[in-house]
């Protein structure tokens, strides 16, 4: 039988929780009223917006379900505006 040498193995988490921020609540937009997310506000936009131009899911922004849902509608009016790139694909 093997002896022990007193030191605890440690297991890693595969997984490492790391919490994703809400970057609108940072800034000072809420859930709440018609339309708070601008499709004007490229800047802010962009944030939410992969290198490819796919809009990033809820799970990467940090957002909430409601806030999400105005984020990709304002992308999509900010696209129509031509002042957001569609899908480039290569």
């Amino acid at each position: 039988m093997k002896r022990s040498t007193g030191k605890k193995r440690t297991v890693r988490d595969p997984k490492p929780s790391t919490r994703t921020h809400n970057r609108l609540t940072a800034l000072g937009i809420t859930a709440t009223g018609r339309d708070p997310v601008d499709y004007k506000d490229v800047a802010t936009l962009r944030h939410f917006i992969s290198d490819r131009g796919r809009i990033r899911s809820r799970r990467l922004t940090g957002l909430t379900p409601q806030q999400q849902r105005q984020v990709a509608t304002a992308i999509r009016n900010a696209r129509e505006m031509a002042l957001l790139p569609y899908e480039s694909r290569r």
